[in-house]
């Protein structure tokens, strides 16, 4: 009669201490350990830009937006949607294999179009890049600097 009054306050002890006494926070150990890091090339730097071109937390790097500008150029490249787009990706591709990351590892992609009305013969270009794994993404028209069609951010893991 003892012994079977003492299991349940045995259980009922066993159950307490789970639930109250042996959890680890571990929340606040997690927190602690995820760096920032703000990236930009030396390029990005001398122009004084109000922004980095990624930044880097934990496994994850988020791109700024880019637009379909050859690397040293001042404007976009000519042709319409289609090689704006072209040259938007390659340069997001370039970005992300320089911080650790390729198009193989997007997650999301955010396309800003000039006119909304390009988003078909911008999809044609785009899907060249993402022939399998698609990321999810949003598109929406906009008005873009420097006369642009297209500009383009993702976010991608590091590996």
């Amino acid at each position: 009669m003892i012994l079977s009054k003492r299991i349940p306050l045995f259980i009922i002890a066993i159950v307490s201490i789970q639930f109250f006494g042996c959890a680890t926070d571990n929340t606040s150990n997690q927190k602690e350990s995820i760096t920032v890091e703000y990236l930009q090339s030396e390029a990005h730097k001398q122009n004084d830009a109000p922004y980095s071109q990624a930044v880097r937390v934990g496994d994850m790097l988020y791109l700024s937006g880019v637009v379909g500008r050859r690397p040293g150029a001042s404007g976009v490249v000519s042709g319409g949607i289609q090689p704006e787009t072209r040259q938007a990706m390659e340069n997001v591709k370039t970005l992300l294999e320089r911080y650790g990351s390729s198009l193989d590892d997007v997650v999301k992609c955010m396309c800003m179009l000039g006119d909304i009305s390009d988003y078909a013969e911008m999809n044609e270009e785009y899907k060249k890049f993402f022939p399998e794994n698609r990321p999810a993404r949003s598109t929406f028209g906009v008005d873009l600097p420097l006369g642009a069609k297209i500009e383009i951010e993702c976010m991608a893991k590091v590996d």
